[in-house]
């Protein structure tokens, strides 16, 4: 895959495992349906339909989108999920006074790193495998297409799991082409928490955190 390919094969990961998070953890799309396959559907037109229509104001601010992502996607995000998800086995080694910070700085992370990925998006058609009903399931994955004119479709998997107590459905991990989002993380959180502490860590995330929005120069 070369450099190019791979950029845009990353965005678009992170776009969809962006716009996923938010529709699947909305209580008012879990009450209408049982499939988590319709709410993609539904959501990832409805969040894209919102892009479209606030353009200008983006293209006038590019930070827009993080106040985008704040208000609607944050809000249904299990962000300590994801973020204990990642640390693995090197929780044990963080000390207990560090957690919250780390959960914080991760929240702020996902925020900036969807926000790159949204300022890049455009032009791409996400087509979905049919799932069977999933009303009695606990977790499952969800295959589908990333189709863009003039690039190879990439295949993507989203895992799932079901909050046993609200019911509704979440999506904590994006797998493209074989390579799982939070693992790809997980492993280069891992090797600096080993050699550097949970320190590092945070302020990996507190550099990419502050760093300006830019939209793409090639967005739609």
């Amino acid at each position: 895959m070369n450099t190019q390919l791979f950029k845009v094969f990353k965005n678009l990961s992170q776009a969809v495992f962006a716009i996923l998070l938010f529709g699947l953890a909305n209580s008012s799309f879990a009450t209408e349906v049982n499939n988590p396959q319709l709410l993609l559907e539904k959501v990832t037109n409805t969040t894209f339909t919102r892009i479209d229509l606030e353009k200008q104001s983006i293209e006038a601010n590019p930070e827009h989108l993080r106040t985008i992502i704040e208000q609607e996607l944050m809000p249904y995000i299990d962000h300590k999920f994801a973020a204990f998800k990642v640390l693995g086995k090197q929780f044990k080694s963080v000390p207990k006074q560090q957690i919250p910070e780390y959960v914080e700085q991760f929240r702020q992370y996902l925020i900036s790193n969807f926000a790159v990925a949204l300022a890049n998006y455009g032009g791409q058609e996400l087509i979905f495998e049919p799932v069977k009903d999933s009303a009695n399931a606990k977790s499952m994955a969800i295959k589908a297409i990333i189709r863009q004119a003039g690039y190879p479709d990439i295949n993507i998997q989203f895992k799932l799991r079901k909050n046993s107590k609200t019911q509704e459905w979440k999506t904590y991990d994006l797998v493209a082409e074989g390579i799982s989002l939070l693992s790809s993380k997980q492993t280069e959180f891992a090797s600096l928490i080993r050699q550097q502490g949970i320190q590092a860590v945070i302020d990996v995330m507190k550099a990419k955190n502050s760093e300006p929005l830019e939209l793409a120069k090639n967005s739609n």
